[in-house]
Formats: structure tokens, C-alpha cells, sequence
């Protein structure tokens, strides 16, 4: 029989930090402060992680010998449903933000310099945490304005890379869902 205390529900916060920020170890302690809110977003988030491989093929046999792994592809995305100059400056991986009177300039960062960032994500019941590790915004970040109720947003699509010394992530999780 399955156990409901291991149902994932609801879209969770995102957070934001520079790399290498402090990252929590368990549920029950607060994020570093480096870590901030992202905001809404307009359905949640969706994590994928994707084997690539390769079949070593004969021409003896129907089936491959071998299948080896070639490479991993992980991804986060969403799409902030809060259009501001920082979460701009996050889909756009750095650029400069300027303050006015009244005010605020958004310049994206020199092509060839992009910034990488960690990522956090906490479902809304407290029962897991994931920390991304070292991200780059790829893809395309559309921001569609429409008439009537549809919002403009900002499209994130994560692409996780290997830190040094670290996995690309870590997931927290609760003891009821252990096994």
C-alpha cells in the first residue's frame, strides 16, 4: 500500500544566491540570508534530469551490447510572473542595475561574461528542499504581453553544471519519505 505522507504537492519557493552561498543541511533550519525569494511564478517549477546514451551496436545481434551513458542534462524551470530589474538580471545571467529617481536602468552583461547563480527551491508543506548548485539561464526568456488577464512573465529554463568538488545538486527530504 502506498503512503500519503509522500505525496508532493503545490508549486513551492524559489530562491536565488550568489555561488558557493552557505546551504542548508536539513528542513528545519532558515536559509542563509544570501538566498532571497524569487516571487511568483505562474505554475510552479518542474525538475528534469536526463541520461543521454549511446548503444554499442553489431551487426551480428538486433539488440546493443552496451548501453553507455554519454552525459547528463538537468534543468530547472519557471516562469516569474514578477517582471523586475533583478529577476531580469537573473534571466539574462548579470547585466547592471542602475537606480534613478524614480527610476531603475537594466543594462544585460557583456556577451561571453554571463553570471552563474545557486538556486533553491522548498515545497510549501517544509517537507524538501533542493539546492541547485551552479546554474546558467538558457533557452529562451520570453516576456509575452497580451490583452485582458493574461500576465507577462519571465521564462527561466536552468541548466545545472558540475561545481567543482560537488554534485550539480542536493535534495532534502523529510524521514517519511526516505524509501
Amino acid at each position: 500500500m502506498g503512503n500519503p505522507n509522500q505525496i508532493s504537492l503545490g508549486p513551492g519557493i524559489l530562491k536565488v544566491a550568489p555561488l558557493l552561498s552557505a546551504e542548508p543541511t536539513d528542513l528545519a533550519s532558515a536559509w542563509a540570508s544570501a538566498f532571497v525569494d524569487l516571487g511568483y511564478t505562474f505554475e510552479g517549477s518542474e525538475f528534469s534530469n536526463q541520461l543521454n546514451t549511446a548503444s554499442v551496436e553489431v551487426a551480428e545481434e538486433l539488440y546493443p551490447l552496451v548501453i553507455v551513458p554519454t552525459g547528463i542534462v538537468t534543468q530547472v524551470k519557471f516562469v516569474l510572473a514578477q517582471i523586475t530589474a533583478r529577476n531580469l538580471q537573473l534571466a539574462c545571467n548579470g547585466g547592471t542595475i542602475t537606480t534613478g529617481s524614480g527610476y531603475v536602468l537594466f543594462d544585460p552583461p557583456a556577451a561571453g561574461s554571463p553570471v552563474r547563480y545557486m538556486y533553491g527551491w522548498q515545497s510549501n508543506d517544509g517537507q524538501e528542499r533542493w539546492i541547485f548548485r551552479q546554474c546558467l539561464n538558457g533557452g529562451t526568456s520570453t516576456m509575452a504581453r497580451k490583452k485582458g488577464a493574461d500576465k507577462a512573465g519571465i521564462g527561466f529554463e536552468l541548466n545545472l553544471e558540475k561545481p567543482a568538488s560537488v554534485q550539480p545538486f542536493r535534495a532534502i527530504f523529510a524521514d517519511t519519505r526516505a524509501a
